[in-house]
């Protein structure tokens, strides 16, 4: 299927680890141009050339998402450069484990990293967007639906970002912007394999894991997650906005006491 991406220019916070890289690849795939926003231009750099040498493109652009300045400064070098956005991916964020007991102090600051963040992003980006009709895409957490405990900041900033989804939706559909949010479970990333090593029995945790997830009893991949994020960014998506996809192997809405290896 011909998602009729060629030559959109997608703006994909943290685009260059995790499932951030998965959806800069798979946009570049599509013959679109995702422009890689975020504090490390050495994974970004690696990440272009690996994309250049299978005849594909993709951007860069330094910029520090706590900082709103360096956020307007990203956005207008990629309008002057490219002259347009049709997407923002507000993937970028860190499940910080600030909790109840940390300083209030802290807490702001989860915000700023995982919520403020996307709000300056899409104001920045707003005027583009609604030039070009685009769409935005918000990577939120099942945390934001199930709690997590001990992580405070992050589940209320990835709330936040299920409320914003459908409130941008009614807010811009008199443009003709989508809004919608791409909510992963249980994803093998960077981030999360450094969790699992500082875990007592790093193989038993993962094993247990593994077995709450109705689905085949496995973690759900980046490019699962990428995959969904490019369709609903796509025309062939063209009358879904205000939606919160679960992409996770059934973990949230099924009985994960059940378990599917023995059939019937």
């Amino acid at each position: 299927m011909n998602l009729e991406l060629e030559n959109k220019i997608i703006l994909v916070t943290g685009g260059a680890k995790g499932i951030g890289a998965a959806i800069t690849r798979g946009f570049a795939a599509e013959e679109a141009i995702p422009c890689i926003l975020g504090r490390n231009p050495t994974e970004a750099a690696r990440l272009i050339a690996e994309l250049k040498a299978q005849g594909l493109r993709a951007d860069s652009f330094e910029c520090e998402m706590t900082d709103e300045a360096s956020i307007r400064a990203a956005v207008a070098a990629v309008i002057a450069r490219y002259g347009r956005i049709d997407c923002v991916v507000n993937n970028a964020g860190v499940n910080d484990g600030v909790g109840l007991r940390h300083p209030v102090a802290d807490f702001r600051a989860s915000l700023e990293k995982n919520i403020v963040q996307c709000f300056v992003l899409v104001q920045a980006a707003l005027d583009a967007l609604i030039v070009t009709m685009g769409v935005i895409i918000n990577i939120g957490s099942k945390c934001s639906v199930t709690g997590q405990g001990g992580t405070s900041g992050y589940v209320a900033a990835k709330g936040a970002m299920n409320g914003l989804t459908r409130e941008w939706a009614l807010d811009l559909a008199k443009h003709g912007i989508r809004v919608n949010c791409v909510l992963p479970a249980e994803v093998m990333t960077p981030l999360y394999e450094r969790w699992l090593e500082q875990r007592p029995d790093p193989a038993a945790s993962l094993a247990a894991i593994k077995a709450t997830i109705p689905l085949e009893q496995r973690m759900t991949t980046s490019e699962e997650i990428a995959h969904t994020v490019i369709f609903a960014a796509s025309p062939r998506s063209s009358h879904t906005t205000g939606q919160i996809l679960y992409v996770d192997g059934g973990y949230v809405h099924l009985d994960r006491a059940c378990t599917t290896k023995a059939s019937t």
